[in-house]
């Protein structure tokens, strides 16, 4: 195959093939979103999209100069009329419905990612929250605009450089600085991917080579007999189907994977067949016509199947996304707005204006606290701030020892990690008791600290972010956090005090799920075999009842809107059966003077606590247990027949 690289530029006609990769991109996040096991690798459609959309602002651009007629004001305008009116009006939908449906917190969070999506930096708000795979992500209606976000950061950077480099270089020169700007940002994109993986998934630097691929595509167009076309096309979809199916959210993205849909979609392009089946026909002209509307509406809908769970809601999901993207389509994204040359023309730009009166509301509403004195009673409202001022996690700043690295003022510190004591005061000089873990030992200080005192005992408490029982270097939260490396003091801690047999009882706590998750469920059990070889008893503390949904929002919103507060319906299935619990259990029971503390011995059995008239979850995030949570688990547990074999085994 003989490739030719013509260093001129496509004359950019409507391309059925670029239409139909839409298509295929569209197909793929959807199907992704609603059924993940479909298509485990079907995020990698986002990765399309900027592939297009470097191709054809590539085409806008260099057209333009070899005209003399590029404006970058027009540019903009055009770019502002073709992306925000469906934005605009999915916002303000958005408001509308939360205003008779959302508990102020939800529509608070609403309001400020409605700002941020319509300011076109909610990319760089979600780094800030939370791994767009979480489960914490389905409750956030606008996640998905933060590809838009890296879009138009994107278009407002991309026309100024090349502007700037055309005032001292010819056009061809200018070509090679995108190869020059793909080698930098793929080789952020390898290093931040593995370094610091939420920012390498939601910001510009990391995702600006995806785009600048598709400047390359139209560049250096291939010439190609038909014969060859088909060869390149066909290669290029594999390429994408294969990202789709052997990709998964486990894998770390975009970083050096994400070169292969990416190379698949340039090579697709370069193909240039418009006249293949794959891409040319009627079902994904369609789906590719109605593309972006389609992906802007899908999203809530996803959100929506979260808050109020329907069993094969994909059935509904996926057909409704459709017809409101065709809706969409036809009545706003279709709808032609001028178009203007001068910067002073500002203030005609509807789709802005109209963007900028969305904010103002969605401001209002985020200033009002969710509007929550406007919509609801003063009993709801007082009764809300009551509970939300109990239910926090214990931690160094109100009385316990957890001590989280996500507090900006601590610092990695054996001594201020590791001297924390709780308990009976009386007994400080007799500390035979430690507990030890990652967040789900600091969450159970308030238990162990009742605990103790009933026993007239102190212990200490040893605990920090990820840091499960091992004593290898194994982590299961990312090894930038400062807490990777207070980990490894604590474990030499662990270690130095396992073998020089300074505690007669080790109380371990972690996230089992996420141990079990990694692989490292030998790791804990070779400290679990280390401590009872030098007569150690060990006290294991499973791992509580997890959930798809934040148990203390879903208590806000019943509260709110007066609906029945069930749990169970969130319970997250492979935690809800007690898999790991039950694994642990068995694996532990080789081990002598080994105690399992069970969820049944801690926790009431609908996972809730009365208070006042209500039932309140034990959990405050879905995972965590809440500091008066814990507290009420202490007195449940006091009250039980299991308390006097446990107690019995600390002394």
């Amino acid at each position: 195959m003989i490739l030719f690289l013509k260093k001129v530029g496509y004359t950019l006609n409507f391309r059925t093939d670029i239409n139909g990769l839409r298509a295929i991109a569209v197909i793929a996040v959807v199907l992704f979103h609603f059924a993940p096991l479909l298509v485990p690798g079907g995020f990698a459609g986002v990765d399309i999209f900027f592939v297009i959309s470097g191709f054809l602002m590539t085409g806008i651009i260099f057209r333009g100069f070899n005209n003399n007629s590029f404006f970058l004001f027009k540019f903009y305008v055009s770019r502002a009329n073709r992306i925000i009116p469906v934005l605009t009006v999915l916002s303000l939908v958005l408001l509308i419905l939360g205003w008779f449906n959302l508990s102020p917190i939800d529509y608070e969070t609403l309001a400020k990612d409605i700002i941020s999506s319509l300011g076109f930096y909610s990319n760089m708000s979600y780094w800030h929250q939370s791994g767009y795979f979480d489960a914490a992500s389905y409750e956030k209606w606008l996640l998905h605009t933060w590809s838009l976000s890296v879009e138009w950061q994107f278009y407002i950077i991309y026309p100024i450089v090349l502007l700037f480099l055309k005032k001292f270089l010819s056009t061809n020169q200018i070509k090679w600085f995108i190869w020059i700007g793909i080698i930098i940002s793929f080789s952020i994109s390898i290093y931040a991917t593995n370094k610091w993986p939420t920012a390498a998934y939601y910001l510009l630097p990391s995702r600006g080579w995806e785009m600048l691929i598709g400047g390359a595509a139209y560049l250096y167009p291939i010439n190609l007999n038909d014969k060859n076309k088909k060869w390149l096309e066909g290669f290029g979809l594999l390429l994408i189907l294969l990202s789709y199916t052997l990709i998964s959210k486990e894998n770390a993205w975009p970083g050096y994977l994400a070169f292969f849909p990416v190379l698949g979609t340039y090579l697709v392009i370069s193909a240039n067949r418009q006249t293949s089946i794959f891409t040319n026909n009627l079902i994904f002209q369609k789906l590719g016509k109605w593309s972006y509307s389609i992906y802007i509406w899908h999203w809530p809908i996803v959100v929506y199947s979260y808050y109020m769970p329907i069993k094969n809601w994909v059935f509904i999901g996926i057909p409704l996304s459709i017809f409101l993207g065709w809706l969409s389509f036809n009545f706003i994204e279709s709808y032609k707005f001028p178009s203007f040359n001068k910067w002073k023309q500002f203030i005609f730009v509807k789709p802005v204006l109209f963007a900028i009166a969305a904010g103002v509301a969605a401001t209002s509403i985020y200033l009002s606290e969710g509007a929550a004195a406007q919509r609801f009673t003063n009993k709801d409202n007082t009764l809300v701030k009551e509970l939300s001022s109990k239910i926090v996690m214990a931690h160094r700043g109100n009385g316990y020892c957890f001590y989280s690295l996500h507090d900006k003022t601590l610092k990695v510190d054996a001594a201020l990690g590791q001297n924390c004591f709780l308990g009976s005061t009386a007994s400080i000089n007799e500390v035979d008791t430690l507990l030890f873990g990652d967040s789900f030992a600091g969450h159970n200080d308030p238990f162990w600290n009742e605990i103790f005192i009933k026993l007239d005992k102190t212990y200490q408490s040893v605990s920090t972010n990820w840091c499960t029982p091992s004593f290898t270097k194994n982590f299961t939260g990312p090894k930038s956090h400062n807490s990777y490396q207070q980990c490894l003091l604590n474990r030499d801690f662990l270690k130095k005090s396992i073998s020089e047999n300074k505690y007669k009882n080790i109380i371990f706590a972690s996230s089992w799920n996420a141990v079990l998750h990694k692989g490292f469920i030998d790791d804990f059990l070779e400290v679990v075999s280390e401590a009872t070889k030098q007569g150690i008893k060990v006290f294991v503390v499973a791992t509580p009842t997890s959930y798809i949904r934040n148990p203390i929002q879903l208590l806000q919103r019943s509260i709110y809107l007066h609906k029945p507060f069930d749990l169970s319906r969130y319970e997250r299935e492979y935690q809800s059966n007690n898999y790991v619990n039950d694994l642990l259990s068995k694996k532990l029971k080789k081990y002598p003077n080994v105690y399992f503390i069970d969820r049944k011995m801690m926790f009431e059995k609908n996972n809730t606590f009365l208070f006042k008239t209500l039932d309140i979850p034990y959990s405050i995030d879905g995972k965590h247990i809440s500091l008066i949570g814990a507290t009420n688990a202490a007195n449940y547990f006091i009250n039980s027949p299991n308390y006097i074999d446990i107690s019995k085994g600390l002394y």
